[in-house]
């Protein structure tokens, strides 16, 4: 990778330009519905990611979403979705 240029015919300052301020980290918020439940659907949670209903019930098989099983239902724990979009590892 070559250098940045410190002169430009144009901009013959380009050297004392402020270097730009790092973006602020995205942190991704959940909707006030899903936040108001302990735990939210896999067609919900893929909704929310973005995916598919299949899409989401595969990442849910494959252990990429979260969930837990009550009964015969498959759930997505809004804590550890939330965690999960923030970037936190599992512990």
């Amino acid at each position: 990778m070559e250098p940045l240029p410190t002169s430009h015919p144009r901009y013959p300052d380009i050297a004392t330009w402020p270097a730009p301020e790092p973006a602020a980290p995205v942190v991704p918020i959940l909707p006030d519905w899903a936040m108001a439940r302990a735990a939210i659907s896999v067609p919900e949670a893929g909704a929310l990611l973005g995916i598919s209903r299949d899409s989401a019930y595969a990442a849910a098989h494959a252990g990429d979403i979260p969930t837990i099983r009550a009964g015969r239902r498959l759930l997505v724990p809004v804590a550890r979705l939330a965690a999960l979009l923030a970037g936190e590892t599992a512990a």
